[in-house]
């Protein structure tokens, strides 16, 4: 399902940033160079979004980009942290941008205890590198994207997969998760079984509105409140409040007329963001952006006041945590 981007759609509607001078990091977003499936987002694109808001730091997540060409096969995906660290460094010579923090990148770990090189070797291409996210996202059907050699979509509870986790546990690394709302009970054993280990759970854990999952809203979703209040549990568990934008999710809003209003998502996702902020608290809560992805149903200062929004209900230092407090402790970020 290729991701598109249309400047002079989103230009449709256009918002005052709202309370512009709250701080925000943003911990999730890409860059895309080469991938067909993506519009190109590089430092520009990111840089002419963030200003829109006052976002001081960013959070980089892998996307299988600016892999190393050349040398030993595992290694290559540490190319993607040297990339992003140029990308870092170019944005600390421009005065007032967001700067990026922190680097998310990959690894397979499913190769048990030789996974530590590949760690090793991220974390001495760059000070950023805080740790990695391995897609979990598996569905039978055939028209949502599913990982590579996964059959039952279990791959934290694949016994290879625990040998490299635990690895990346002891390196006192950060695990970002990105599965469909249906194998968050995986997580919650995995997460259960390394309570040290902090884990990052991305897009309020995807629940899905395409395909055999359309026209089903109410079920799927009491079935991912169910999981995500059991995952709650986990004290090691974080969860970033974003990706909802997505065509999976079901939506819709990429096939409007117009792009959606900030009053608009509010109104139609406010209850995913509410429950998962009231079952994991707020400083267990990050809003993300998921850019460019979720570009693709509406602009970046749109989205950010839409958060804004959502968050009024709650204190000063409640909201401080979910824009910038838990992702800056989380990711070891300057703050």
């Amino acid at each position: 399902m290729p991701i598109v981007v249309r400047p002079e759609w989103l230009a449709q509607v256009e918002e005052e940033t709202l309370d512009p001078s709250r701080r925000i990091v943003d911990p999730h977003h890409h860059f895309f160079a080469q991938n067909p499936d993506f519009p190109r987002y590089d430092l520009k694109e990111l840089h002419a979004d963030t200003a829109t808001h006052r976002v001081e730091q960013t959070v980089y997540l892998q996307c299988w980009e600016g892999y190393r060409t050349d040398g030993p096969e595992h290694l290559k995906v540490v190319g993607e942290t040297e990339w992003v660290d140029a990308f870092a460094a170019q944005a600390l010579q421009i005065p007032g941008a967001a700067r990026i923090g922190a680097i998310m990148a990959t690894a397979d770990l499913c190769m048990g205890a030789a996974v530590r090189e590949v760690l090793e070797a991220h974390r001495a291409a760059s000070p950023l590198f805080r740790g990695i996210r391995q897609i979990a996202a598996w569905d039978a059907c055939p028209d949502l994207l599913s990982m590579p050699g996964l059959e039952d979509g279990n791959l934290y509870g694949q016994a290879s997969f625990r040998e490299g986790f635990g690895v990346l546990s002891s390196m006192g690394l950060v695990f970002d998760a990105y599965h469909y709302y249906h194998q968050t009970p995986y997580l919650t054993a995995l997460a259960e079984a390394y309570p040290e280990t902090p884990i990052v759970l991305d897009h309020l854990g995807t629940p899905l509105g395409v395909g055999p999952y359309a026209n089903r809203e109410e079920e799927i979703r009491e079935v991912w409140a169910r999981d995500l209040k059991a995952l709650a549990r986990c004290r090691n568990v974080h969860v970033k409040l974003g990706g909802l934008a997505m065509p999976w999710n079901g939506f819709g809003f990429e096939l409007g007329a117009r792009p959606p209003t900030s009053d608009e998502l509010v109104a139609r996702q406010s209850r995913y963001y509410h429950f998962a902020i009231e079952t994991f608290g707020p400083s267990r809560c990050m809003f993300e952006s998921n850019f460019p992805v979720d570009k693709c149903a509406l602009s970046y200062q749109v989205l950010w006041n839409a958060f804004k929004k959502m968050a009024a209900r709650y204190s000063e230092p409640e909201q401080d945590a979910m824009f910038r407090g838990t992702a800056t402790r989380v990711y070891g970020l300057e703050s």
